[in-house]
């Protein structure tokens, strides 16, 4: 069932390693069938190692198994939170990655302060609230997608394709699963370029006019960057 979404998330989950945002088993890819309402995730606590493309457990979206002999990601359900709530997704991707996670630590947005950060990310990366007694206590997970989720009202979530979770660290989507971990090696890129830019100059300023040319040549209706 969805061999060729488990060959894409297995590969995803592995570009992980390549681009060195997790060690030991600190992150998580998934990817949805849209047509079928089914996703295929990376099993909980599998190391990288000896993880193949059959060890992807695939769950609908209310987090029933329905395939796989192990169990899923511990957090699918914020994955599955993300696609309930946004349609545009493909793919989802959780890290532990230093300089995102940092941010996250800090309780700070990502501001939007070079054409790297605005090539991919039309605002600030954002990071959520303070989780309460009862989101942590109860459905926690699940509770972390909402809070991702409340954190987007009124911001375009596929022109800001990443989130910090306060304390906890990054999460990135796309149109599929590689297009989610593209953005969050952005995400982490951008962070660490973010980091020394502060620490060189913490009254620093961005050019509005530098976030709208360069979010738009690249997504904007008269998009130039690139190929045909």
């Amino acid at each position: 069932m969805l061999e060729k979404l488990k060959e894409e998330v297995y590969k995803a989950n592995m570009d992980l390693v390549k681009h060195g945002l997790v060690i030991f088993t600190w992150g998580n890819v998934s990817g949805i069938d849209r047509e079928k309402g089914l996703v295929v995730i990376k099993p909980s606590g599998v190391d990288y190692d000896v993880m193949k493309p059959e060890d992807m457990v695939v769950v609908d979206l209310q987090g029933n198994i329905v395939e796989g002999n192990l169990k899923p990601s511990s957090d699918t359900p914020t994955h599955l939170a993300i696609y309930r709530a946004w349609p545009e997704v493909g793919g989802v991707v959780h890290t532990h990655s230093t300089f995102a996670t940092g941010w996250s630590q800090a309780g700070l947005d990502i501001p939007n302060i070079g054409t790297t950060h605005a090539d991919y990310f039309h605002e600030a990366i954002p990071c959520t609230a303070d989780m309460t007694e009862e989101e942590v206590k109860g459905a926690y997970e699940l509770e972390t997608g909402n809070v991702i989720i409340k954190r987007f009202e009124g911001m375009n979530p596929m022109h800001t394709p990443g989130v910090l979770v306060k304390n906890h660290g990054p999460f990135a989507w796309g149109k599929d699963p590689h297009d989610a971990v593209h953005n969050a090696v952005v995400m982490e890129q951008v962070a660490k370029m973010a980091s020394i830019a502060f620490a060189a100059n913490p009254n620093l300023t961005m050019n509005p006019l530098l976030v709208e040319k360069h979010f738009n040549r690249k997504h904007g209706p008269n998009a130039y960057y690139g190929q045909n």
